[in-house]
């Protein structure tokens, strides 16, 4: 599944008990549509987001960058202490592309990247290959 979105608050790396470290982000996406009454409707849908393959990517998601996403999508429903039902809506995510508009100076489609020979958008997947020629 693919889903195109900004990061609403810079990315958190953690670091488990086994050593292994995850990167947690959350997107927004929006959807306009048109209600019933031909008004013009526009919905955000929140999704809570977990990287695992490096965390060096965490240094580019930072607020208002837009990302497209590869991955799954799971959703997860639970009672508050309050007693209020909730519901989340989880990514595993396998793949990024920054697509920039992050803070300046920290986002590789900015003019502060050294090469600049390289594509504005930057793609990261599990294949360390890949790894080996991006900037971070």
């Amino acid at each position: 599944m693919n889903i195109i979105g900004r990061v609403t608050k810079d990315a958190q790396v953690h670091t488990l008990s086994n050593e292994k470290q995850v990167v947690n982000f959350s997107i927004a996406t929006n959807e306009n549509y048109r209600n019933k009454q031909g008004e013009s409707v526009e919905q955000a849908t929140f999704f809570d987001c977990a990287y695992w393959i490096s965390p060096k990517v965490a240094t580019f998601l930072t607020k208002g960058t837009l990302v497209e996403l590869t991955g799954n999508v799971s959703a997860r429903a639970w009672t508050g202490k309050d007693g209020v039902q909730r519901a989340s809506l989880n990514f595993l995510t396998s793949q990024i592309k920054l697509h920039g508009g992050g803070k300046k100076g920290e986002n590789p489609t900015t003019e502060s990247r050294q090469d600049t020979n390289r594509a504005k958008n930057i793609e990261v997947t599990g294949n360390e290959t890949i790894h080996d020629d991006l900037p971070f």
